[in-house]
């Protein structure tokens, strides 16, 4: 179970952990990193949610589904998008970096070292099927935006590299 943060309401963490980021199904809103607050008001849950990145896709299905997850308990959402602070993939926790690489998709490294991979400067991209590091930048962008694809040169597999975003 995910530790609860400060600014979400301890009885409402069970719904917000059956909701699933649409883009990678193994992780809950909270392993992503998304929901920056949860409380329920007056009988109204308020979620404040931010996007992985501005114009994100996803955000308008998971905005619906929070909603289909407490109705379906007899609440009632209210969902408001929250732009700043910005996502940083340091919000995703540790259970969701580890969900993520269980799936097939390499975990974010350090901003720095994200600049000399996209860049073909240095192999440090961990292949999720093999664990090496003998891996090549097939193209800037994976099957999203946010994700590159990459190929490892010793087990010849293709995965997402989940790009840092500071």
């Amino acid at each position: 179970m995910i530790t609860k943060p400060a600014n979400i309401d301890y009885e409402l963490i069970p719904i917000l952990e059956q909701v699933s980021d649409p883009e990678i199904p193994v992780l809950s809103v909270l392993d992503l990193g998304v929901i920056r607050e949860a409380v329920e008001k007056d009988g109204i849950v308020q979620i404040k949610l931010t996007p992985t990145y501005s114009g994100c896709p996803a955000m308008d299905v998971i905005a619906d589904d929070l909603k289909k997850a407490f109705s379906e308990i007899g609440k009632n959402v209210e969902v408001e998008l929250v732009l700043s602070p910005a996502w940083s993939t340091d919000w995703i926790s540790e259970e969701g970096l580890q969900k993520m690489e269980e799936y097939g998709i390499a975990r974010p490294l350090s901003e720095s070292h994200d600049k000399d991979v996209l860049l073909g400067e240095k192999k440090l991209v961990k292949c999720p099927q093999c664990g090496s590091t003998n891996t090549h930048l097939v193209s800037q962008f994976g099957s999203t935006a946010c994700k590159a694809l990459f190929k490892c040169d010793d087990c010849q597999e293709p995965f997402d590299y989940f790009k840092c975003l500071k």
